[in-house]
């Protein structure tokens, strides 16, 4: 028995078969008229769609480009301040000494310091007796470090650093006591050093005399040997004992001073140090930088740079190119820069001290354009640099604070009014509308493959009546013959 198999041809097969089935009939390019008649009723809502999003596109463009450049502006400005010359920055003349830095947030200072330094802060250092290997076992049992300081044989332990104990499991190495160690917190570095008469545990504590230990054993009952590893500056071989804890000893501006670690943090105003060296009786000098013709520079860079921001701002407003002409965001951003010059930047200045950018010449002109009187800028400087130099920290005032905090807020994602939620809404609404815009397409092709379908059988039925007419003409003719 034969079987008929029946599939449904793909639109395009169908499409083609129509195409020819349409060649003669009535003669009209059916296909052509169905496309046309399809494009008719969608291409007006497709024409609006695609003018919309041309907008959204340019509105997205617009804002994306401003954010860019607000976050530029800031980045730039703090980078110029941390890595620049506007801020006083300390030197050392020995630098074998140390090294000089500004304290988060400072400015410097106009004088200078004399520094000698007499002792490093070190960390004490204690070594073990010597073993065959470091795999050699040591016993079992718990050892224990507790933290002081240490005078001569004396020890006086510090009530505020509590004591670690520490597990030794049986069967243990000395490199696993040095694991132990260094995994109980303690702030206490154990490492093996291999020496010509054996392998050591070296225990290296953190710099300054406080930070001094000891370590008492308590051996496991049948499982003797961690007691070897003991010590304390009473009982213990002075040997053992590589390197005490030690407070740093220097003089600044000729007044002793005394640090558990070589790194001071605001040891005086406008200066950290690290401490690297001793010059024992050679005194050396710290000197601070002029920032001034640095902040001179900068002023005018920024000046030019908040122009080019405003020159954007003013485009995209533009009610006739503008992407942003209606958009609330944009129009707060351009509002909140005008009224830079007169912000507050440093609330906490002294009386006379500049405290905005207008204090340093910086000004609006009518056309809404940023100015800057050198004239002024170089009088404030001259007057008053430790003032100024003040504005140009990245502390949580200055200008790069208010710069950056005003950047922060207009683009944020998530922020009502900001660009970057202005951004992230006119991306939603493009989206929208290309999937608006596909369904209209498949409605349109839709609607074009019904019509052809529709006229290849109007057609159909033409050509049956052009051939039924053509019959009865030829019949007639044979019958009309003499």
């Amino acid at each position: 028995m034969d079987s008929t198999v029946s599939s449904t041809p793909d639109s395009a097969t169908t499409g083609s078969q129509l195409a020819t089935a349409l060649g003669g009939g009535s003669g009209i390019d059916m296909t052509a008229l169905a496309t046309n008649l399809a494009q008719a009723e969608f291409g007006g809502r497709l024409s609006n769609i695609d003018q919309k999003s041309s907008k959204l596109e340019t509105s997205i463009s617009q804002a994306s480009q401003i954010k860019s450049d607000l976050l530029a502006l800031s980045s730039s400005l703090g980078s110029l301040i941390r890595t620049g010359n506007l801020a006083a920055t300390p030197s050392v003349a020995n630098s074998i000494v140390a090294t000089a830095s500004l304290p988060p947030g400072s400015s410097g200072t106009a004088g200078s310091y004399s520094l000698e330094v007499t002792q490093l802060a070190s960390p004490q250092v204690l070594n073990s007796p010597a073993f065959g290997s470091a795999s050699a076992t040591t016993g079992s049992g718990t050892l224990t470090l507790n933290f002081g300081t240490i005078s001569g044989t004396s020890f006086t332990a510090d009530p505020s650093h509590a004591a670690v104990p520490i597990t030794i499991a049986a069967g243990a190495t000395l490199s696993d006591v040095a694991n132990a160690i260094n995994q109980s917190g303690a702030g206490v570095t154990a490492y093996i050093a291999n020496a010509a008469d054996g392998a050591h545990l070296v225990l290296k504590g953190q710099t300054g005399a406080s930070q001094a230990f000891t370590l008492s054993a308590s051996e496991a009952s049948g499982d003797p040997g961690l007691a070897d590893l003991a010590w304390t500056p009473a009982t213990g071989a002075p040997s053992r004992l590589a390197a005490a804890a030690s407070d740093a000893s220097f003089k600044l501006d000729g007044i002793a001073r005394t640090a558990s670690s070589n790194t001071i943090a605001n040891v005086a105003p406008g200066l950290s140090l690290k401490l690297t060296g001793t010059n024992v009786g050679q005194p050396t000098t710290i000197s601070f930088s002029d920032p001034t013709s640095g902040i001179s520079g900068a002023m005018s860079d920024l000046t030019t740079a908040l122009n080019a921001l405003m020159g954007e701002l003013k485009a995209s407003l533009d009610p006739a190119n503008g992407g942003l002409a209606q958009d609330p965001a944009t129009r707060a951003a351009r509002s909140q820069l005008l009224q830079l010059t007169s912000a507050t930047v440093m609330p906490n200045a002294t009386s006379g001290d500049p405290k905005t950018l207008s204090d340093l010449g910086m000004s609006i002109d009518k056309s809404g354009n940023f100015t800057l009187d050198t004239a002024r800028l170089t009088k404030v400087l001259g007057d008053n640099p430790k003032g100024v130099a003040a504005m140009f920290t990245t502390g949580l005032y200055g200008i790069y604070g208010t710069i950056d905090g005003l950047t922060r807020n207009l683009t944020a994602t998530g922020q009502a009014g900001s660009l970057g939620s202005a951004i992230d809404k006119y991306t939603k609404l493009k989206s929208t509308l290309a999937d608006q815009r596909g369904q209209l397409v498949t409605q349109q092709d839709q609607v074009r493959t019904r019509l052809i379908k529709q006229f290849a059988s109007t057609n159909s039925l033409v050509a049956t009546s052009k051939s039924t007419l053509s019959y009865l003409q030829n019949q007639i003719a044979a019958w009309n013959k003499p």
